[in-house]
């Protein structure tokens, strides 16, 4: 019956949208406590922002058919260069070895004969980003082959090739960021879900809108290195005495919580309680406007940074946002660098306390503590917790 509330072509619209009482996030909250297996792949996709709350199952599957041709075109173009991409299998070796000097041959135009120079600019870079999206497949294909490996759906060579395929094609397409190791835990649980593996791909491109920027990284510096940051001042303001302690063993850096900020809890949890943990918190961050940002971009850099705010006195739209996605705009803290996940780390590291400074003497020993979580984390202990640590800190940052 759920099922038929969300898509039903006679209905056609969110449960939310239908009556004011009763709000389908509250209902994926506290109600369901989770979203059913059975309509976890409906619900993602209106959680993660690929459909608007407000259109209807015709639109709904109008733009999912124009998606599905969009991916195919973008998979095509990945076949024209590896043939072999599409036919169950997936890469392991390298196609192309990371040779300086080969990479400086391929994307280098030597036929002094034409005059084009705009011509020739253009095909230098399209050749840059053919060899750099070439180097990284076989890394994606042995990834995908340590992905859930205890899982039975990944026993078939034909789900590692879908999950292969969807980050390559991730990577072709989102060039500036590529492929980066963890791409494969988040886009897992989504081909998995969906059957169809241009949805599965939509599914992955809409999460890592919100995650695409802790993948980037240079020489010097870390995309979750804003986000590190973020998690540092709260330490430091709700509990200044740990954080002391963690910046003398660490320099305050908190690289320890690296992983969990960049895969969201994906290696310290179960499936089961990982997928619970992100589907609460993309309910409590919920923005109905998320789904209309744009269509094919695919640069962060194109959003208009003012997409997500809306007046404080716009109250009834305001209720249409998740609960910690409403306090974040009426505080102003909307960014990613306020994700939940960051006090969710931080109610880890507090669940932490007594051990990490009795026992915590190098960052190893840091790493060790806080990494003991894994099987072992409460979840929605967790939730309460960082909620609670939300609070302390916007009091104690006068933010409130």
């Amino acid at each position: 019956m759920f099922q038929k509330l969300i898509s039903s072509p006679g209905h056609g619209k969110l449960l939310v949208l239908e009556d004011g009482k009763l709000h389908f996030l509250k209902m994926v909250i506290w109600i369901l406590q989770g979203v059913h297996p059975s309509i976890k792949g409906v619900v993602w996709e209106f959680l993660l922002g690929c459909f608007d709350p407000n259109s209807t199952f015709d639109e709904r599957n109008e733009l999912r058919q124009r998606r599905r041709e969009q991916y195919e075109a973008w998979k095509a173009e990945c076949q024209n260069m590896v043939p072999s991409m599409g036919n169950g299998k997936f890469i392991m070796a390298p196609i192309i070895m990371d040779d300086d000097q080969m990479i400086k041959d391929l994307t280098t135009n030597t036929d002094s004969g034409d005059d084009d120079g705009a011509t020739s600019s253009i095909d230098s870079v399209l050749a840059k980003k053919v060899t750099q999206w070439k180097l990284g497949l076989h890394q994606i294909g042995l990834d995908v082959i340590r992905t859930d490996r205890a899982l039975v759906f990944y026993e078939s060579e034909a789900n590692q090739a879908k999950l292969w395929n969807v980050l390559a094609v991730y990577a072709w397409v989102d060039h500036s960021i590529g492929y980066v190791q963890g791409m494969n835990d988040i886009c897992s649980p989504m081909v998995i879900l969906m059957e169809n593996e241009a949805d599965a791909f939509w599914c992955f491109e809409r999460a890592m809108r919100r995650l695409r920027e802790n993948f980037r990284s240079s020489a010097t510096s870390l995309g979750v290195q804003s986000q590190l940051s973020t998690l540092a001042g709260i330490i430091r303001a709700i509990d200044p005495k740990l954080h002391e302690h963690l910046e003398e063993l660490d320099g305050g850096q908190y690289l320890f919580a690296l992983r969990m900020l960049m895969v969201l809890f994906r290696r310290e949890l179960s499936v089961v309680d990982a997928l619970y943990l992100w589907e609460v918190m993309w309910a409590m961050e919920y923005n109905p406007n998320i789904s209309s940002l744009y269509e094919v971009s695919r640069s962060r850099s194109d959003v208009a940074p003012n997409e997500n705010v809306v007046s404080k006195t716009d109250t009834k739209q305001l209720k249409q946002y998740g609960k910690y996605e409403r306090k974040l705009i009426k505080t102003g803290h909307g960014d990613q660098k306020s994700a939940l996940v960051v006090f969710l780390v931080a109610s880890v590291i507090e669940a932490k306390k007594k051990r990490l400074l009795k026992e915590a003497r190098g960052p190893d020993d840091v790493v060790k503590i806080v990494g003991e979580i894994t099987a072992s984390l409460d979840a929605k202990r967790a939730l309460r917790d960082a909620l609670k640590i939300q609070e302390k800190y916007l009091r104690k940052t006068k933010q409130l």
